[in-house]
């Protein structure tokens, strides 16, 4: 399954500051359901996730 990045978050927010879990709940108040927030250690960065549409 594949993903598509909506937006980038760095991972040193101030404590109690959470933007990438508040991004992801405006994206899903929006409609975009399935907005999921993971950790990228690469790039110690969180992402706000939604399943890619492409058929393959």
């Amino acid at each position: 399954m594949g993903a598509r990045v909506l937006e980038r978050f760095p991972a040193g927010s101030p404590r109690g500051s959470w933007p990438a879990e508040e991004y992801a709940a405006r994206r899903r108040a929006e409609g975009e359901a399935a907005a999921t927030v993971v950790m990228d250690l690469k790039s110690d960065s969180f992402l706000v996730l939604v399943p890619s549409e492409d058929e393959d």
